[in-house]
């Protein structure tokens, strides 16, 4: 209690020479001010950004290997060649292989994704058709908006049965009754069975899209086949056969994963004389995401921190500016018997109000910035608490260390030579 009594006028004297100078004051409390509010801000937008990149991946499944056709380079053509058909890919062997050799594989889920012309009264649009099993619904976290999911028995009896996206609904069906009405995607007649919400816009290494309509494999492959015929502008046929154009491989648990990874890879590229395959492991992507992170943040923070720096220097700026202004103050005091802890405790507190004032409003400003930003831009943004006291305490910290070489001088001055000071 008694050192509160005798810091306490020293505060009082220090917020008062601050109002006497509101306008200087103000100007120099700025730095710290846009400093502190930028620390936080940053690191909420870096952290908001990393947080929605993460979650994507997260949401492809930390267990799960993701197995995709790719058309390799020496495979492209151009005049007569563009005639011939293209064959690559993932083969249903594949598969089988896969869930016989590989260690510890929950499951596996064929698929195959070609864009096809799909109506519905004077409605179309071209919609990604992703033939598949209902085991993709237990891979690919997609919440059940309405109806239900593809069943086994669908694909057993190859039923005309889809199920679409909560996007293809909205686009397609508009205001009809979504469930229960007959849609035509190509040359077949489909009954939609229930709505799902569709995958968010830009999420990393998805396995669907917005836009998806999705049927039983056995249905497709009956109907449409595995060679899909497209003409180019100038009239050529381009033929490609693909039998599977994913595989979405679900391990008994995350260690197993890096290993699954390393044998299915052996093991396509014994059978596969050219690459036509790429292999995606979300808990890869995960963890060299979190790295990146913490990258980020650190990059962030140092460069905002320079604002930090610049702040402080304004601070001392000021401070030696005050310290020539009070010189016949200082020896006034220094004469009748004032120790120099006490003139180095003033100015520092001097600038201790200026800093934490500052430090003060720019943490309302960096809370304020980030909501702004999320409500005009839709981007995410997430303001962690360490951000606020790491901004505050580094504000507070460089009004200490920046103040205290004009405090040390106020102290140094000789009495004598600060009285005849004009």
């Amino acid at each position: 209690m008694s050192q509160l009594f005798y810091v306490w006028p020293f505060v009082r004297l220090g917020l008062a020479d601050v109002w006497r100078h509101k306008t200087r004051s103000f100007l120099t409390m700025l730095g710290m001010v846009f400093g502190v509010a930028s620390v936080i801000a940053m690191l909420a937008v870096g952290e908001g950004a990393s947080q929605q990149a993460l979650e994507s991946i997260k949401r492809l499944g930390s267990q799960n290997i993701l197995l995709s056709s790719e058309k390799p380079p020496e495979s492209s053509g151009s005049g007569a060649g563009r005639s011939k058909l293209a064959m690559y890919g993932l083969l249903y062997e594949d598969e089988q292989r896969i869930r016989e050799t590989v260690p510890e594989v929950l499951l596996t889920v064929p698929a195959r994704m070609v864009r096809r012309n799909t109506r519905f009264s004077d409605r179309q649009m071209e919609l990604r058709v992703v033939e598949t099993e209902p085991t993709w619904f237990d891979v690919v976290d997609r919440p059940l908006l309405a109806g239900r999911v593809l069943r086994t028995h669908d694909l057993e009896v190859n039923a005309n049965v889809c199920v679409l996206t909560e996007l293809g609904v909205r686009r397609l069906l508009a205001a009809e009754e979504m469930v229960g009405q007959l849609i035509r995607i190509g040359s077949g007649t489909f009954e939609v069975v229930g709505i799902v919400k569709n995958a968010e816009g830009g999420a990393v290494q998805a396995p669907d899209s917005e836009a998806d309509v999705y049927i039983p494999i056995s249905t497709g492959k009956k109907l449409f086949g595995d060679t899909v015929i497209r003409y180019t502008t100038d009239g050529h046929p381009e033929g490609e056969r693909i039998e599977l154009g994913q595989i979405i491989v679900k391990m008994s648990s995350t260690e197993a994963v890096e290993a699954g990874s390393k044998a299915m890879e052996a093991m396509l590229a014994r059978f596969h004389k050219k690459r036509d395959y790429k292999i995606n492991v979300p808990l890869t992507l995960l963890r060299e995401a979190e790295r990146t992170k913490k990258t980020f943040n650190v990059v962030l923070g140092a460069i905002a921190g320079i604002s930090l720096l610049v702040g402080g220097i304004g601070i001392m700026n000021i401070m030696l500016a005050s310290v020539t202004e009070r010189t016949k103050e200082i020896g006034i005091r220094r004469a009748i018997g004032a120790r120099k802890s006490r003139i180095i405790v003033q100015f520092l507190i001097n600038t201790c109000v200026l800093s934490i004032g500052g430090g003060g409003l720019g943490i309302l400003l960096g809370v304020a910035i980030p909501m702004v930003i999320t409500l005009t831009t839709d981007m995410p943004t997430v303001i962690q608490p360490y951000s606020l006291f790491l901004a505050f305490g580094i504000s507070a910290g460089i009004g200490i260390l920046f103040g205290l070489y004009p405090a040390m001088r106020a102290a140094s001055l000789d009495p004598i030579e600060a009285l005849r000071h004009e």
